[in-house]
């Protein structure tokens, strides 16, 4: 083992998957750097490294220093504390402001702000609230660091150990060391696996009560995660003796402790053959138990604020229609139309090309032609800007329409419902139980609710399966359009797209706007959708390769996955420039211009909170205030601190399941054997459907085979549809 101090000045690649990284260092030889790899995630640039590991050489880069370990220390010359401050580390200090510091304080500059803060308003320009900034940053990052030296043990990231001192201040060692499970349910971003490794190396017994407790609040967690509102006792026993590695009567005893304190709730739902004691977390089963009494509520209210079509002359309605959109419905678009017009919560359900959009506009002209107050929205800003377009009216995102507040409670609810007569959500197979369950609330009795969607499509990312419980609920009146469109069947991508969600393969041969490019080893592979993306398909048909061309996977990791993509396409359309703003976190480096994506629900940002799936594109970094900003995709600019940048991930490539509600001029998607566990039909469906102009698969017809023949992964564990139908 040996020994290397040196000046971080830039990170080249970083694996966020596994922390390995590359990376230049300046040792004091003169301006010549040295390459150093291995395990140095969290370390910025301009930050002076004590590194531990060993020499090496790589046949092609030549002497490598392998990094085993790292700690940061402080810079001792005047050029180096002027880097290390001027490098965006602490708050309120750019390179200008640390040029000026320096420069009054020379060598002495760290030992002052550390021991004598406040002469910082000696310097130049700096007044008192400023240097008051810069003091109070400096013990924040220094408290930070203590905490960080502390769980470097357990594997835990910068990001993680500045948000575990923003939720516990001075008392966060003690907190770590005394409940460390405790950390799982307050610090987002901290799982069962973090918190359980810091309990290891802080002496917690491995049978431990709570535990074992908080081990089956992560199963049940992870169960909702993956979808699902409950998961029946026997396999939540099973999920955690897996992940706990303890007897399944510890598990059960500590279940029943749990469901005590009211930390779990237990229901016993009815079966075709033998009932199924269901466990939920307590905030699903509320949401699941409440969407339902609301929505049936609503159904049988006599009320009834679009009474005026209950009487209604049809044919004159329609051929009024008719006149007004040139267009006439086939039948059934008119028994869509007339259904939402007189039934107080139905469901629109059909794939492309079957004309969902046209009965909406349909639906919604009619209703004003009433001097109705009619309200469109969708879960997304991308699928709200398109409803809009499509109906000539405002929509807006589910999360704005209801003002959702800090915290996550909507402005809107039972006791103040929606000024509406007419509520339409689009992309309705997106709504989860959290997000449909505040909707429902916010409509008010005979106010008429119309959920559209494409049931075929994935489920949402959220918990729960609404659309499809809605279906399978006998109450709940509904509509499937079947019949695609003449003008429609002259679409490979609308074609194609209903051949493969019957089951049969595509035609790859017969059409100009949908391709497959065959090549299945993985990297290969990657490399050709980034030459489409960036190259080929602008070139031959006019596009923009970061607005109009969005990459597709199966899968997030992997060569061929979203991770790498990632990297790949942008080092092609952002890449690094001397002198231009940039800033790492974790395993990614962000740059003014990159598409990104929002990756958890933080109800604290913005007007009404920024959600999960929420694109745009980074406009600003700012090293001295430490911030990063981004226009969304519905035009609002939201400020990022640099700690808070795990929340984000670059999009030039996201997986399918990411791109639910958004329409894209132009699709690309690696469909190869590498995926084979997620190759599945309404992916690749789901897949397909995002394009509006051209879709382009890259991989094998093998690959594309297995995902056509397989379908989906079966119906999650929700009982929404039980509960409408009154079997429970």
């Amino acid at each position: 083992m040996s020994v290397l101090e040196g000046v971080l000045e830039r990170v080249t690649y970083s694996n966020e998957d596994n922390g390995y990284t590359v990376a230049r260092v300046d040792i004091g030889r003169g301006g010549d750097l040295l390459t150093v790899v291995g395990a140095l995630l969290g370390a910025q640039p301009g930050e002076s490294l004590r590194m531990r590991g060993r020499w090496g050489s790589h046949p092609q880069y030549g002497r490598q220093f392998h990094v085993e370990n790292y700690t940061t220390v402080l810079p001792a010359t005047i050029q180096g504390i002027e880097r290390y401050l001027g490098s965006g580390l602490i708050k309120g200090i750019g390179p200008r402001t640390a040029e000026k510091i320096v420069a009054h304080f020379g060598v002495a500059t760290l030992e002052i702000i550390e021991t004598e803060p406040e002469r910082l308003i000696e310097v130049p320009t700096l007044g008192p609230k400023r240097s008051k900034l810069i003091a109070a940053a400096w013990v924040e990052q220094k408290a930070i660091k203590e905490v960080m030296v502390f769980l470097q043990s357990v594997g835990v990231s910068t990001s993680i150990a500045v948000r575990i001192y923003k939720e516990y201040g001075d008392s966060a060692v003690e907190v770590v060391k005394q409940e460390p499970y405790k950390l799982a349910s307050d610090v987002w971003g901290i799982g069962f696996k973090t918190a359980d490794a810091i309990a290891v190396a802080v002496g917690i017994p491995h049978d431990s009560p709570e535990r074992v407790k908080a081990g089956l609040q992560y199963a049940l967690s992870q169960a909702t995660d993956a979808g699902n509102c409950f998961l029946p006792k026997e396999k939540l026993i099973e999920q955690a003796v897996k992940i706990l590695q303890v007897d399944a009567k510890l598990c059960a005893d500590c279940l029943e402790e749990l469901l005590g304190l009211e930390g779990a709730v237990r229901e016993v739902l009815p079966g075709e053959f033998s009932s199924t004691e269901a466990i939920y977390l307590v905030p699903f089963h509320r949401a699941e138990a409440a969407l339902s009494r609301q929505l049936l509520d609503l159904l049988h209210t006599r009320e009834d604020r679009l009474a005026a079509f209950q009487g209604v002359d049809w044919d004159k309605a329609l051929a009024w229609l008719r006149e007004r959109t040139g267009n006439a419905l086939a039948p059934e678009q008119e028994q869509a139309v007339r259904l939402a017009l007189t039934q107080k919560v139905a469901v629109l359900t059909g794939g492309p090309g079957c004309g969902k959009s046209f009965t909406v506009r349909s639906v919604v002209e009619l209703a004003k032609a009433k001097g109705a107050k009619v309200v469109l929205a969708a879960p997304t800003g991308r699928a709200a800007k398109r409803l809009a377009e499509l109906t000539g009216a405002e929509a807006a995102t589910v999360h704005r329409l209801l003002e959702l507040k800090p915290g996550g409670d909507a402005a809107f609810d039972r006791d103040r419902p929606l000024p509406a007569d007419l509520v339409v959500v689009d992309e309705a197979s997106m709504l989860d139980v959290l997000l449909a369950n505040k909707l429902a609330k916010a409509v008010g009795p005979g106010t008429h609710l119309l959920l559209v969607g494409d049931v075929d499509q994935l489920p949402s990312v959220g918990a729960g399966e609404v659309l499809r419980d809605l279906l399978a609920a006998e109450p709940v009146p509904r509509v499937r359009l079947t019949q695609v469109f003449r003008q429609a069947q002259e679409s490979g991508v609308v074609v194609n797209a209903h051949r493969i969600n019957s089951g049969r393969p595509p035609r790859l041969r017969e059409f100009d706007d949908f391709h497959l490019f065959l090549q299945d080893e993985a990297e290969p592979a990657a490399r050709l959708v980034v030459d489409l993306a960036v190259h080929r398909i602008p070139k031959r048909f006019g596009v923009d390769p970061r607005r109009d061309v969005q990459v597709l996977t199966p899968l997030h990791r992997g060569p061929a996955g979203a991770g790498n993509l990632n990297l790949l396409l942008q080092e092609e359309l952002t890449p690094h420039r001397d002198g231009v703003a940039e800033r790492r976190f974790g395993g990614r480096t962000y740059r003014v211009g990159d598409k990104v994506t929002q990756i958890r629900n933080n109800y604290d940002k913005g007007r009404n909170g920024v959600f999960n799936g929420t694109g745009g594109i980074v406009t600003a970094i700012d090293s001295e205030e430490q911030k990063l900003t981004v226009r969304t995709d519905e035009d609002e600019l939201i400020p990022y601190d640099f700690a808070e940048l795990d929340e984000l991930q670059h999009a030039y490539a996201v997986t399918v399941h990411r791109s639910q509600g958004s329409e894209y001029p132009v699709v690309i998607m690696p469909v190869t054997t590498s995926a084979w566990m997620m190759l599945q039909r309404n992916l690749i469906y789901t897949g397909i459907t995002r394009a509006k102009r051209l879709v382009v698969l890259v991989g094998s017809e093998k690959a594309l085979a297995q995902a056509v023949r397989t379908p989906g992964s079966g119906k999650r564990h929700t009982a929404l549809d039980l509960r409408l139908s009154g079997r429970l």
